[in-house]
């Protein structure tokens, strides 16, 4: 059977700009050639390289990838906004595309007009649009408005209307692009819904977006473009998984170089009191005796260094650094030190704040109860956690030494990040093991929710 879509070898160069070269009139660029091929590569920015896939009849496609992956660009090559610098795509069935928000509405005029105008353009005649005008403006929720010129609507009002215009001229092939996100939640549903009934159908949808979930629930294939390339394709959980796995490692990389950043510019403050606000106090000890003033101070280092911390190392179950870890995995903060003098009297403590600056946990060695006894010369300590019950989100670690009164040796404020990854999406800070026990006539359909009878939370 033939494929409702197919994309060969598909390649979109764009002129970045032209330095070295300018034509005077489009005349003149055609009777010289390609507009793009003299350019010098560094003139050029290819959106697309090589892209190949095909979308049997029938078939959900998700297309996924981060920002400036050429994600928008292939859809418009599909559509036939754009065509490819080189290589063929060539679509079998009538096609409707949401692409861009308010792409191919008349700001001035109504959406009624708009309706009528698109709906041509989807070739629709007029009397097909007037059969099915009064179902696209309930969709839309737009009814006391649909007389307004479009340039009075709002960004959610925008997109439903151009989705239900999309949906409505009952294509063989549907191009959606982000816009949904936009909508609120129940004109989400309202799409979601639409979607399964055009699967029903046996429609084919080509589907850009963001949303994950969204790509391994609906999608019978997905394609993960990476810098205008294909850099995976098949089934939607595998491609979802990688993506996630290559999204993460460059999350650690950035996160480890701006941890890098912050842990060098604090290396030249030596005998620095802690940042003082409003209703704290510059000495340090004062500062250090009172807890709950020292939550408001800002990312930093102080202490006299007397016992200084030379290191900190947040790794992951096999003991290499991380900075990107999931919801109950194991994480160990490592810690060495250096006692310039022995001492009798130190303490080594941590705390975690989220990226409000709320503390989530602090301790020390001393509210654990390890009397402190000899310390000399370099050693390392370490926070063991055997499972981070954080729920997804950024947090920040506080590591400290300094004396059983507070008095601090050396104090890193808030330098070290880790992100928590979890694709529930639990709210608040804390996550602690659970499950869920109902009585009497209950039933839970969604496998994997947290809902499922007298499932513990690890297997629910």
């Amino acid at each position: 059977m033939k494929n409702a879509i197919d994309a060969v070898n598909v390649t979109k160069v764009y002129r970045k700009y032209a330095r070295k070269k300018q034509f005077a009139t489009l005349k003149s660029a055609l009777l010289s050639g390609s507009l793009v091929s003299e350019l010098q590569p560094d003139e050029t920015f290819e959106a697309l390289r090589g892209v190949s896939f095909s979308v049997p009849k029938g078939c959900t496609y998700g297309v996924v990838g981060r920002n400036g992956s050429g994600k928008s660009t292939l859809l418009k090559c599909v559509a036939g906004i754009t065509r490819p610098t080189t290589g063929t795509v060539t679509v079998d069935g009538r096609i409707s595309a949401l692409i861009e928000l308010g792409a191919g509405f008349h700001p001035e005029i109504s959406g009624r007009e708009n309706v009528f105008i698109n709906g041509i353009m989807l070739g629709l005649s007029k009397k097909e649009i007037q059969k099915r005008f009064d179902e696209i403006v309930e969709f839309a929720e737009l009814k006391d408005f649909i007389d307004a010129p479009v340039k009075t609507y709002s960004s959610g009002m925008y997109m439903r209307l151009g989705f239900a215009v999309a949906i409505h001229v009952d294509p063989e092939v549907l191009l959606v692009d982000e816009v949904l996100a936009v909508g609120d939640q129940g004109f989400t549903v309202k799409c979601l819904d639409k979607f399964a009934e055009f699967r029903r159908r046996n429609k084919t949808i080509l589907l850009v977006t963001h949303s994950l979930d969204l790509v391994e629930k609906f999608c019978d294939q997905a394609l993960w473009l990476d810098k205008g390339k294909t850099h995976g394709e098949g089934d939607p959980k595998l491609v979802v998984t990688a993506y996630i796995v290559d999204v993460e490692k460059s999350e650690e990389q950035q996160l480890a170089k701006e941890e890098a950043a912050r842990v060098a510019a604090a290396q030249g403050d030596t005998d620095t009191p802690p940042p003082a606000t409003a209703d704290e106090p510059h000495n340090p000890v004062e500062t250090a005796e009172a807890p709950a003033d020292m939550f408001k101070a800002t990312e930093g280092r102080w202490g006299t260094r007397e016992v200084e911390v030379t290191a900190v190392t947040i790794a992951d179950a096999a003991g290499t650094p991380a900075h990107v870890f999931h919801t109950g995995d194991p994480l160990t903060v490592h810690i060495k030190f250096r006692a310039h003098h022995p001492t009798r009297d130190f303490v080594f403590g941590l705390g975690i704040f989220n990226g409000d600056g709320v503390c989530c946990y602090g301790t020390n060695t001393n509210i654990d109860e390890l009397e402190p006894d000899r310390m000399s010369g370099d050693g390392e300590v370490r926070f063991v956690i055997d499972r981070l019950d954080l729920v997804e989100g950024t947090y920040k670690f506080d590591v400290a030494a300094h004396k059983l009164d507070g008095y601090p040796y050396d104090y890193h404020r808030q330098l070290y990040t880790i992100r928590v990854k979890d694709r529930r999406k639990d709210v608040g800070i804390y996550r602690p093991p659970h499950r869920w026990e109902v009585t009497g006539d209950v039933t839970f359909r969604a496998p994997g929710s947290g809902f499922r009878r007298g499932a513990d939370d690890e297997t629910a």
